[in-house]
Protein backbone atom coordinates (compact mmCIF):
# COMPACT_ATOMS: atom_id res chain seq x y z
CA UNK A 1 0.00 0.00 0.00
CA UNK A 2 0.91 3.75 -0.58
CA UNK A 3 0.05 6.53 1.96
CA UNK A 4 0.48 10.16 0.63
CA UNK A 5 -0.11 12.58 3.20
CA UNK A 6 -2.22 15.37 1.42
CA UNK A 7 -1.89 17.53 4.56
CA UNK A 8 -1.16 17.28 8.21
CA UNK A 9 -1.19 20.33 9.81
CA UNK A 10 -3.55 20.19 13.46
CA UNK A 11 -6.65 22.18 13.96
CA UNK A 12 -5.39 25.20 11.49
CA UNK A 13 -3.97 25.17 8.33
CA UNK A 14 -0.38 27.08 8.30
CA UNK A 15 1.43 28.84 5.95
CA UNK A 16 1.28 26.42 2.97
CA UNK A 17 0.38 23.20 5.00
CA UNK A 18 -2.89 22.03 4.56
CA UNK A 19 -4.90 20.34 7.54
CA UNK A 20 -5.60 16.42 7.58
CA UNK A 21 -5.71 14.65 4.56
CA UNK A 22 -3.97 11.34 3.27
CA UNK A 23 -4.37 9.46 0.11
CA UNK A 24 -4.26 5.78 -0.13
CA UNK A 25 -3.86 3.42 -3.09
CA UNK A 26 -3.77 -0.19 -3.49
CA UNK A 27 -2.86 -1.52 -7.29
CA UNK A 28 -5.88 -2.59 -9.27
CA UNK A 29 -7.95 -0.82 -6.46
CA UNK A 30 -10.05 2.47 -6.18
CA UNK A 31 -8.15 5.42 -4.57
CA UNK A 32 -9.65 6.26 -1.04
CA UNK A 33 -8.62 9.98 0.72
CA UNK A 34 -8.88 9.55 4.34
CA UNK A 35 -9.78 13.05 6.32
CA UNK A 36 -10.39 15.81 3.79
CA UNK A 37 -9.19 18.92 5.96
CA UNK A 38 -8.69 22.37 4.30
CA UNK A 39 -6.29 22.50 1.50
CA UNK A 40 -5.73 19.00 0.82
CA UNK A 41 -8.28 18.31 -1.95
CA UNK A 42 -5.61 21.03 -3.71
CA UNK A 43 -2.73 18.61 -2.96
CA UNK A 44 -4.58 15.83 -3.87
CA UNK A 45 -5.49 17.29 -7.41
CA UNK A 46 -1.26 16.96 -7.53
CA UNK A 47 -1.88 13.40 -7.44
CA UNK A 48 -4.78 12.18 -9.22
CA UNK A 49 -7.85 12.83 -10.53
CA UNK A 50 -10.55 13.82 -8.18
CA UNK A 51 -13.12 11.81 -9.92
CA UNK A 52 -11.64 8.57 -9.59
CA UNK A 53 -11.45 8.93 -5.69
CA UNK A 54 -13.31 7.34 -2.43
CA UNK A 55 -13.58 9.43 0.65
CA UNK A 56 -13.82 8.02 4.56
CA UNK A 57 -13.92 10.77 7.16
CA UNK A 58 -12.82 10.35 11.04
CA UNK A 59 -15.05 12.57 12.11
CA UNK A 60 -16.78 16.24 11.34
CA UNK A 61 -14.36 18.92 12.56
CA UNK A 62 -13.52 21.18 10.24
CA UNK A 63 -9.81 20.57 10.02
CA UNK A 64 -10.87 17.18 9.07
CA UNK A 65 -13.74 17.79 6.43
CA UNK A 66 -14.43 21.04 5.17
CA UNK A 67 -12.87 20.76 1.54
CA UNK A 68 -15.36 17.94 0.69
CA UNK A 69 -17.16 20.96 -0.09
CA UNK A 70 -14.36 21.40 -2.99
CA UNK A 71 -14.94 18.28 -3.78
CA UNK A 72 -18.10 18.60 -4.40
CA UNK A 73 -17.95 21.48 -6.81
CA UNK A 74 -15.27 19.71 -8.72
CA UNK A 75 -17.30 16.81 -9.29
CA UNK A 76 -20.54 18.96 -10.60
CA UNK A 77 -18.93 21.48 -12.46
CA UNK A 78 -15.79 20.89 -13.68
CA UNK A 79 -15.16 20.52 -17.58
CA UNK A 80 -15.10 16.74 -16.97
CA UNK A 81 -17.56 16.38 -14.05
CA UNK A 82 -18.26 13.22 -12.45
CA UNK A 83 -20.80 10.99 -14.09
CA UNK A 84 -21.37 8.67 -11.09
CA UNK A 85 -21.22 8.60 -7.42
CA UNK A 86 -18.24 7.77 -5.42
CA UNK A 87 -18.50 6.41 -2.14
CA UNK A 88 -18.60 8.68 1.27
CA UNK A 89 -18.06 6.92 4.41
CA UNK A 90 -18.48 9.12 7.34
CA UNK A 91 -20.01 9.52 11.38
CA UNK A 92 -23.38 9.77 11.47
CA UNK A 93 -24.56 13.44 10.54
CA UNK A 94 -22.25 13.69 7.66
CA UNK A 95 -25.02 14.42 4.75
CA UNK A 96 -26.18 17.31 7.02
CA UNK A 97 -22.61 18.56 8.01
CA UNK A 98 -21.21 18.41 4.44
CA UNK A 99 -24.53 19.78 3.04
CA UNK A 100 -24.67 23.06 5.71
CA UNK A 101 -21.13 23.41 4.38
CA UNK A 102 -21.62 23.73 0.39
CA UNK A 103 -25.04 25.36 0.40
CA UNK A 104 -25.35 28.59 -1.02
CA UNK A 105 -28.24 29.51 1.13
CA UNK A 106 -27.56 29.91 4.77
CA UNK A 107 -29.45 27.57 6.87
CA UNK A 108 -30.67 25.39 4.00
CA UNK A 109 -28.42 21.48 3.72
CA UNK A 110 -27.37 21.17 0.21
CA UNK A 111 -27.94 17.54 -1.17
CA UNK A 112 -24.85 15.76 -1.39
CA UNK A 113 -25.93 12.52 -2.50
CA UNK A 114 -26.16 13.08 -6.13
CA UNK A 115 -22.66 12.58 -6.45
CA UNK A 116 -21.93 10.58 -2.96
CA UNK A 117 -23.22 7.28 -2.34
CA UNK A 118 -22.89 8.42 1.52
CA UNK A 119 -22.69 5.42 4.57
CA UNK A 120 -22.20 6.20 7.95
CA UNK A 121 -19.67 4.36 10.03
CA UNK A 122 -21.13 1.59 12.68
CA UNK A 123 -19.33 -1.61 13.99
CA UNK A 124 -19.11 -3.33 10.93
CA UNK A 125 -15.68 -3.73 9.13
CA UNK A 126 -16.35 -1.69 5.63
CA UNK A 127 -14.54 -2.81 2.65
CA UNK A 128 -12.90 -0.02 0.35
CA UNK A 129 -10.68 0.51 -2.08
CA UNK A 130 -9.11 -2.80 -1.19
CA UNK A 131 -9.09 -2.74 2.65
CA UNK A 132 -10.78 -4.23 5.11
CA UNK A 133 -11.01 -1.13 7.44
CA UNK A 134 -12.36 -1.89 11.14
CA UNK A 135 -13.99 2.04 12.60
CA UNK A 136 -13.07 2.29 16.21
CA UNK A 137 -14.95 5.38 18.12
CA UNK A 138 -12.16 7.15 20.26
CA UNK A 139 -12.26 9.54 23.02
CA UNK A 140 -12.89 13.22 21.35
CA UNK A 141 -16.28 14.59 20.08
CA UNK A 142 -18.88 11.95 19.96
CA UNK A 143 -18.99 10.09 16.67
CA UNK A 144 -15.10 10.41 16.53
CA UNK A 145 -13.39 7.17 14.84
CA UNK A 146 -9.87 5.89 14.79
CA UNK A 147 -9.43 3.34 11.96
CA UNK A 148 -7.84 -0.50 11.46
CA UNK A 149 -6.88 -0.76 8.06
CA UNK A 150 -5.66 -4.35 6.48
CA UNK A 151 -4.80 -4.36 3.03
CA UNK A 152 -4.92 -7.72 1.01
CA UNK A 153 -0.90 -8.83 2.01
CA UNK A 154 -1.67 -8.74 5.63
CA UNK A 155 -0.11 -5.12 6.19
CA UNK A 156 -1.75 -3.12 8.92
CA UNK A 157 -1.76 0.77 8.76
CA UNK A 158 -3.40 2.55 12.07
CA UNK A 159 -4.84 5.88 11.87
CA UNK A 160 -5.77 7.64 15.42
CA UNK A 161 -8.20 10.30 13.80
CA UNK A 162 -8.49 12.87 17.15
CA UNK A 163 -8.30 11.18 20.09
CA UNK A 164 -7.17 11.48 23.31
CA UNK A 165 -5.85 8.15 25.16
CA UNK A 166 -8.08 5.87 25.77
CA UNK A 167 -8.20 1.58 25.24
CA UNK A 168 -9.41 1.74 22.04
CA UNK A 169 -6.22 3.33 20.85
CA UNK A 170 -4.33 0.44 21.77
CA UNK A 171 -7.10 -1.71 20.39
CA UNK A 172 -6.81 -0.41 17.07
CA UNK A 173 -2.99 -0.05 16.75
CA UNK A 174 -2.01 -3.44 18.18
CA UNK A 175 1.14 -4.86 16.12
CA UNK A 176 0.15 -1.93 13.41
CA UNK A 177 3.25 -1.78 10.71
CA UNK A 178 2.34 1.61 10.59
CA UNK A 179 0.48 3.93 12.99
CA UNK A 180 -0.23 7.48 12.21
CA UNK A 181 -1.22 9.39 15.51
CA UNK A 182 -1.93 12.65 16.38
CA UNK A 183 0.13 14.36 18.75
CA UNK A 184 -1.42 18.10 19.27
CA UNK A 185 0.40 19.36 22.68
CA UNK A 186 3.13 19.15 24.82
CA UNK A 187 2.38 17.07 28.16
CA UNK A 188 0.96 18.99 30.20
CA UNK A 189 -2.23 17.78 31.57
CA UNK A 190 -3.24 20.39 34.58
CA UNK A 191 -3.58 22.81 31.32
CA UNK A 192 -5.15 20.52 28.39
CA UNK A 193 -8.70 20.33 28.05
CA UNK A 194 -9.78 16.18 28.81
CA UNK A 195 -10.57 14.39 26.19
CA UNK A 196 -9.50 16.16 23.06
CA UNK A 197 -5.82 15.64 22.10
CA UNK A 198 -2.47 14.03 22.71
CA UNK A 199 0.76 14.84 23.67
CA UNK A 200 3.64 13.65 22.70
CA UNK A 201 4.07 11.43 25.76
CA UNK A 202 0.97 10.12 25.31
CA UNK A 203 1.19 9.29 21.92
CA UNK A 204 4.55 7.33 22.53
CA UNK A 205 2.54 5.65 25.03
CA UNK A 206 -0.06 4.47 22.85
CA UNK A 207 2.64 2.97 19.99
CA UNK A 208 4.94 1.23 22.99
CA UNK A 209 1.76 -0.37 24.93
CA UNK A 210 0.23 -1.54 20.72
CA UNK A 211 3.94 -2.44 19.71
CA UNK A 212 3.30 -0.69 16.58
CA UNK A 213 6.40 -0.91 13.61
CA UNK A 214 6.49 2.23 13.17
CA UNK A 215 4.89 5.62 14.44
CA UNK A 216 4.42 8.85 12.46
CA UNK A 217 3.23 11.50 13.93
CA UNK A 218 1.02 14.61 13.03
CA UNK A 219 -1.83 16.80 13.22
CA UNK A 220 0.56 19.08 15.17
CA UNK A 221 -0.73 22.48 14.94
CA UNK A 222 1.38 25.68 13.52
CA UNK A 223 1.57 26.65 17.33
CA UNK A 224 3.54 23.61 18.56
CA UNK A 225 7.30 23.05 17.92
CA UNK A 226 7.57 19.30 16.11
CA UNK A 227 10.77 19.61 17.38
CA UNK A 228 9.55 19.27 21.49
CA UNK A 229 6.91 16.81 20.37
CA UNK A 230 9.10 14.58 18.78
CA UNK A 231 11.33 15.14 22.04
CA UNK A 232 8.61 13.52 24.05
CA UNK A 233 7.34 10.72 21.87
CA UNK A 234 11.00 9.73 22.27
CA UNK A 235 10.81 9.38 26.18
CA UNK A 236 7.94 6.77 26.04
CA UNK A 237 8.74 5.13 22.64
CA UNK A 238 12.27 3.54 21.88
CA UNK A 239 11.56 2.54 18.05
CA UNK A 240 11.38 4.40 14.88
CA UNK A 241 9.57 7.17 14.79
CA UNK A 242 8.78 9.76 11.39
CA UNK A 243 7.74 13.74 11.66
CA UNK A 244 4.94 13.68 9.12
CA UNK A 245 5.09 16.19 6.74
CA UNK A 246 3.09 17.27 3.85
CA UNK A 247 3.68 15.48 0.77
CA UNK A 248 5.47 12.32 2.30
CA UNK A 249 4.92 8.96 0.84
CA UNK A 250 5.06 5.63 2.95
CA UNK A 251 5.04 2.50 1.07
CA UNK A 252 4.43 -0.98 3.26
Amino acid sequence: MRLTVLGCSGSVGGPGAACSGYLLQLPGHQPVMMDCGPGAFGELQRIINPREVAVMLSHLHADHCMDLAAMLVWRRYSPEPATGRTHLWGPPGVCERIGAGSSEVPGEVDDITDTFDVHEWGTEEVQLGGFAIRPVVVDHVPNSYGFRLTAPDGKVLAYSGDTAPCDELIDLATDADLFLCEASWTHAPSERPPHLHLSGVEAGEAATKANVKLLAITHVPPWTSKQDIYDEVRRTYSGPIEMVSQGQTFEL
